[in-house]
Order: C-alpha cells, then sequence, then structure tokens
C-alpha cells in the first residue's frame, strides 16, 4: 500500500488546472508530480507556474511517481483518456461528466473494477462546508421525512462568455444538463440517496448561437442538442423533486436548492459553489445555520481528489466516486430520453449516500 501524499499526474493544462495544482498544496495527500497537455507550450507554462514537471501525456502515464492521472480534458475525451490511464496501471479522477454517454461511462468503470483501480470524479462541492452541513441537518431530522425538493439551474447561454462555446451545444455530451446538472444532481443524491425513476420534457429555443467574446466574436454556432429540459425525479427514500435545467433564460427568482420535509424546509447553496447559506425554516422565519462542517470559506475544486488518495491508502471508499458520477450520469442521459421518447425511465443503477465527513475539520483535514 502506497504513502500519502500520492503523486499527481494532470492531463490537461487549460483554465481548471490552475484551481486544482492549488490545492494539491492545500492538501498534504496530494502532490502534483507532472502536467501534460496535447499542447506542450500550455503544459510548460503551468508547470512552471507551479514548479512542476511538463511532459508528453505518454511520458506522463508512464510516470512511476503518477499515482493518480487527474484527468481535466474536454468532456468527449474524458473516457478515452481515462482508459489509457487505467491501463498504465494509474487511479484516475476526471472532471465532470464522467463520460458523455451512459455506455461510454460504463467502459472506464468496467475496465478500473477489472484491473482493482480506483474512479474518481468531479464534482466535489458537495464535499463543501455548506453542504456537508445540510446533508447533517437532514440525517439529524431537522425538517422530518424528505418529501420533495427543487433544483434550479436557468441561464442564458455560455456564448456570452465563452470563446469557444461549441462543445455545449453539440448532440452528444451537449445541453444544459450534461454541463451543469452533475453538480445540483450530485448535491440532492447526497442529501437524498439514490434517484429510481425520471420523466423530463425538452425543447430548444434557437437553432444556432453568437459567440459575444473572443477572436470569433460574431460568429454562429449550431444548437444540436435541447437546451431547456424540466424534469420530475423520484427518489428511491420517496421524495420527488423538480430540477429544471436550462441555457434559454435570461433571469429569474429562483434559489438553486431546495428540500422540503414533513416538519420544516431547508435552502441549500448554490452547487456549484463550497460555501453558501444554508437556511432552516423555523416556525415562519428562514434562519441560517452555522458550519457544522469546515472547507467552506473558499474554492476547495480537489477536495475530491485528496480524499481519494486518502482512501486507497486507508482502504475505504471514497466519497466523490465513480459509482457516484455513474449514476448521476444516468438521471442526466433519461433526462434526455424521456423527452425524447415521452415516457418515465426507472434507473438501472443505483449508489449508497457518500459518509459524511467528520465535523470540525480544519482546512486540508480529511476524515
Amino acid at each position: 500500500m502506497p504513502n500519502l501524499p500520492l503523486g499527481i499526474g494532470v492531463i490537461g493544462c487549460g483554465v481548471i488546472s490552475e484551481i486544482y495544482l492549488k490545492r494539491c498544496e492545500t492538501f498534504p495527500q496530494i502532490k502534483a508530480v507532472a502536467v501534460a497537455d496535447m499542447n506542450l507550450e500550455a503544459a510548460k507554462k503551468r508547470g512552471e507556474q507551479f514548479n512542476v514537471p511538463a511532459m508528453s501525456v505518454d511520458e506522463l502515464l508512464t510516470n512511476p511517481a503518477v499515482d493518480i492521472v487527474l484527468n481535466l480534458t474536454i468532456p468527449a475525451a474524458h473516457v478515452a483518456v481515462g482508459l489509457k490511464a487505467i491501463a498504465a496501471g494509474k487511479h484516475v479522477y476526471a472532471e465532470k461528466p464522467l463520460g458523455v454517454s451512459v455506455a461510454e461511462a460504463k467502459t472506464l468503470i468496467d475496465a478500473a473494477k477489472k484491473k482493482g483501480l480506483r474512479v474518481g470524479s468531479a464534482p466535489d462541492t458537495f464535499l463543501g462546508g455548506s453542504h456537508q452541513t445540510a446533508r447533517a441537518l437532514i440525517d439529524a431530522g431537522a425538517i422530518g421525512k424528505p418529501v420533495g425538493g427543487t433544483a434550479t439551474l436557468m441561464l442564458a447561454g455560455h456564448e456570452r462568455w465563452h470563446p469557444n462555446p461549441d462543445f455545449y451545444y453539440v448532440a452528444e455530451g451537449g445541453g444544459p444538463a450534461m454541463d451543469m446538472a452533475p453538480y445540483y444532481l450530485t448535491a440532492m443524491v447526497n442529501m437524498l440517496g439514490p434517484v429510481k425513476r425520471v420523466m423530463s420534457m425538452a425543447s430548444r429555443a434557437q437553432s444556432e448561437r453568437t459567440i459575444a467574446t473572443g477572436p470569433r466574436a460574431g460568429q454562429t454556432v449550431p444548437v444540436g442538442t435541447d437546451t431547456h429540459i424540466a424534469g420530475v425525479l423520484q427518489f428511491a427514500n420517496g421524495a420527488i423533486v423538480q430540477i429544471v435545467t436550462s441555457f434559454d433564460i435570461k433571469g429569474h427568482k429562483h434559489t438553486p436548492l431546495e428540500v422540503y420535509g414533513t416538519d420544516s424546509s431547508l435552502i441549500v447553496p448554490d452547487p456549484n459553489f463550497y460555501a453558501g447559506k444554508v437556511e432552516l425554516l423555523v416556525e415562519k422565519d428562514w434562519v441560517e445555520q452555522p458550519y457544522s462542517h469546515g472547507h467552506g470559506d473558499d474554492n476547495y475544486r480537489g477536495i475530491g481528489l485528496a480524499d481519494m488518495a486518502d482512501a486507497i491508502v486507508n482502504n475505504r471508499p471514497h466519497r466523490a466516486s465513480g459509482d457516484l458520477a455513474f449514476h448521476v450520469m444516468e438521471v442526466i442521459e433519461a433526462l434526455h430520453t424521456s423527452a425524447a421518447e415521452g415516457r418515465a425511465l426507472t434507473m438501472t443503477s443505483t449508489v449508497e449516500r457518500p459518509a459524511l465527513f467528520a465535523p470540525g475539520l480544519k482546512t486540508g483535514e480529511i476524515a
């Protein structure tokens, strides 16, 4: 069994790699030992920033110092790169989504299990202080028996700020559910457990999108996927949650997450972040709840990776697991399929709720 810290090899040196490499310095369970990118210059630039050696992808995959490959490539490459890492004998932790389809994602899960290796996946925001606090309140019976909830992600589209938004609108792997629902669904599964059935309807308001910024400003991107999806999720515990994900909405006043119980209701912060107000309905007033858990004061992207490293060494389940990401992936695909076929779908996968962190952990601690 290896010792901590485990060596992290980063493949994909885009914008998101910066915070991950920063957190490799925050969490003592992980240490960045190599970076790689199809664009070697991008790898060199990021490597120089954090004093980490830059190399080719093949060199990284054969580097004995790399225990876990952190896969930060585009969604369409997540499984292909992950399979190469598994074949090289490395554990894999990837950005969301796990893949662009359930069938594709299953090949990664199956390959890892066959070789006795771990798969982990973002999002790990559910491990932040605010979401751990919300989960602890539900577990303690603060709202009574969970009855229902809402999950709302509605915005006007990423072409407003992204210079190359094409992949957000492709037929396979595009759309608001594939892009953003992993945050909302993972948070809900963390609080309520696995989803049992899914029903939805969907539409697309535009056939093309106009890029607003960057060198391609004014160019149009074809829309090959639904961009407004409204669904209903029945959880195995009986709770029924309404979810809306959209790239077609100019503005709204819905909160991101709410959970309703027989005794009270809970407003849960935006699952894109690790912090935010947790509010419990006490009689007729919404009362902000103090955090019971740590890591709620900053962007701790990578806490799931650190937990996975600790779990490997201590031979326990890791929280941001491939099985969790796979279940969420099946729910997302079901939202699209249900809308297309006009029927409810029963999930074939299930997953245990991840264990809560111990309360009151200090920054960098995992338990």
